[in-house]
């Protein structure tokens, strides 16, 4: 490998630090699909030898992407890949929380047309109890593996045709931009969980009443208006939720 750095300090060609080649190369082997759930890192050694730097960068580099939760290291056995997981620290698609991991999406559509009114979502949508809607409800994957099932709520008057967009391979936020000139702000969310019924067991690829972590969201877009009520259930072994707290 060329522009091998001798130390932990250390940059290639490119710029980058001796520790975030080794997180780069790592990255884009997960990307290409060499590395999977469950497959085993190079050592610390290793990679300190592979790269040409010292034993405390290929350590920092580890320690790093463990943090992040790509990797995990277990005490005499070694460093494996991670179960992908998600974290809910700001307001993102999920396509756009994937490929902050590298990880290509996907999405099965469940079901996409518009219903007669249900006065609850209308109310918190803030639209008449009578509003047709658009339900748009989704099979969420990650690396080909059953992440989320995802159940969205959209006025059908404001969001006409929206029904027929490509959900199946398009983020709903980058369609709502592109499409109606919508940018989404911000999000209330009600966090708690439950335990799969068979219907989602079976989508999830899970076994029947495991926990989930059940999120409801209404979000809202950057004028204030209450835009997408969603109803998301997660893997509870794939999403973490992190909450800073300040005093």
């Amino acid at each position: 490998m060329t522009g091998k750095a001798k130390n932990g300090s250390g940059k290639n060609g490119n710029g980058l630090p001796a520790y975030q080649r080794i997180q780069k190369v790592i990255r884009e082997r997960i990307a290409a699909g060499e590395l999977t759930t469950g497959d085993v890192v190079e050592s610390e050694r290793e990679l300190a030898r592979i790269h040409g730097v010292s034993l405390m960068t290929a350590r920092h580099a580890l320690s790093s992407l463990e943090q992040e939760g790509l990797v995990e290291r277990r005490r005499g056995a070694g460093t494996f890949i991670a179960a992908p997981k998600i974290h809910f620290n700001k307001l993102t698609s999920y396509t756009e929380q994937m490929a902050s991991r590298g990880l290509a999406t996907s999405a099965k559509v469940l079901v996409s047309k518009v219903i007669d009114s249900d006065q609850e979502i209308c109310a918190r949508l803030g639209l008449p109890p009578m509003s047709r809607l658009v339900k748009i409800q989704r099979l969420r994957l990650a690396a080909g593996e059953p992440f989320a099932h995802e159940t969205c709520y959209l006025s059908a008057d404001e969001f006409q045709d929206l029904a027929a967009a490509p959900l199946g391979r398009d983020s709903l936020f980058s369609i709502l931009q592109r499409t109606y000139n919508v940018e989404l702000a911000h999000a209330d969310e009600e966090v708690d969980a439950t335990a799969a019924d068979p219907a989602t067991a079976d989508l999830l690829g899970i076994p029947r009443k495991s926990p989930l972590l059940r999120i409801r969201q209404i979000i809202y877009s950057s004028k204030g208006k209450a835009t997408i009520y969603a109803l998301c259930l997660y893997r509870s072994d794939r999403h973490n939720l992190t909450i800073r707290r300040y005093r």
